[in-house]
């Protein structure tokens, strides 16, 4: 029995929870194939706290506060909460930036890709292999060296910062003060309940911590070192996701359909749609984590992780200010300029910040 209940099984549960959880958000009032979407959650955010002024996308997200607050109380349940920081802020900050550009010109992060396809978007195979290919390009700076230097100890104060940050965020969804913004229309508006968001936040962030799941680490450990451990998660995960569609009736009632065109907000541009979720896999690779992984980090202490939060919430605002995200339109004007100056930033980094392999 005992072996039977293996590192690897509590994460392949995990992950078919998540599954489940993402798609049964779907049916409690999230937007259809965005039950989680960590990036577009994070632009809804940043929407909300008045950064950007795209109308259809502005809402505290409480998923977001749950994340955080469930891998804190995690973190100090099993003595893992510790305050660290200090490797290569200002890169991180940039690298979550250009994370947060890649996703918007594809319109979602790892998680929805895998929802989007579970939900018969078949653009989700696009973007993941997006994903694998930047994960692929990481993993060769990785083995050449590749280092954003080491994190240190801090004083205990700065690893709770985020975790009041979260608790301040979600007083302001409850009481929704007039400076707050809120859509009136569009996928903003579409949004589960506030206890139902942060319920379901909490026990994902709880079995994200304990499991360390990650949806690009996944992808890295299985090219790079032939580990599945992770990647177990991210399969787990989809499993839980199609199957829920199904048992809801959601292929069967007309609302989620196979192909892709005229799915839920989303375009089918191939190529951008690749290209931007190869940054996306790149920039997560570099940074050691996908935006989940950075949020549950952040709950755990880690100062590295915040720092990274706040580029994903300083790229979403960048992204619908000056044209870059798209829309089920297609591209925006300036976001395929914007994907490929983040990839020569990548590779910029990659080569730069390199330390010698001993042999």
């Amino acid at each position: 029995m005992s072996r039977f209940w293996s590192p690897k099984t509590w994460i392949i549960l995990a992950g078919l929870i998540f599954g489940v959880l993402a798609a049964l958000m779907t049916s409690w009032g999230n937007p259809a194939n965005m039950g989680i979407c960590v990036a577009c959650f994070y632009r809804d955010i940043a929407g909300g706290l008045g950064l950007h002024r795209a109308g259809v996308v502005q809402y505290l997200r409480p998923e977001i506060m749950g994340f955080v607050l469930g891998a804190f109380i995690s973190a100090f349940a099993f003595g893992e909460f510790r305050t660290r920081g200090g490797s290569s802020p200002l890169v991180r900050f940039v690298l979550g930036a250009f994370f947060m550009i890649g996703a918007l010109v594809f319109l979602g992060c790892p998680i929805r890709a895998l929802l989007r396809l579970a939900g018969g978007d078949l653009n989700g195979i696009t973007a993941l292999a997006g994903v694998v290919a930047g994960a692929a390009i990481g993993i060769f700076f990785l083995r050449r060296g590749f280092n954003l230097g080491r994190s240190t100890g801090m004083h205990t104060v700065a690893g709770w910062l985020m975790p009041l940050a979260m608790v301040g965020l979600l007083v302001l969804v409850i009481f929704q003060p007039g400076f707050i913004f809120f859509s009136e229309k569009g996928p903003g508006l579409m949004h589960a309940p506030i206890w139902i968001s942060l319920a379901v936040g909490l026990l994902v962030g709880f079995l994200a911590q304990r499991t360390r799941m990650c949806f690009v680490g996944g992808w890295r450990d299985l090219i790079m070192v032939r580990d599945t451990y992770l990647f177990s998660g991210i399969v787990a995960f989809f499993i839980g996701a199609i199957i829920c569609n199904f048992a809801l009736g959601n292929f069967a009632s007309g609302f989620y359909h196979w192909g892709f065109v005229n799915q839920p907000v989303a375009h089918d541009n191939h190529l951008w749609n690749f290209t931007g979720m190869l940054l996306a896999g790149l920039t997560a690779t570099l940074l050691g984590g996908c935006p989940l992984r950075q949020t549950i980090l952040s709950g755990e202490g880690d100062t590295d992780a915040a720092v990274t939060i706040l580029g994903l919430l300083a790229g979403a605002a960048f992204a619908h200010n000056f044209l870059l995200a798209s829309s089920p339109k297609g591209t925006g004007d300036f976001g395929p300029i914007a994907v490929i100056i983040g990839l020569a930033f990548c590779l910029a980094v990659g080569f730069l910040m390199q330390e010698k392999v001993k042999s």
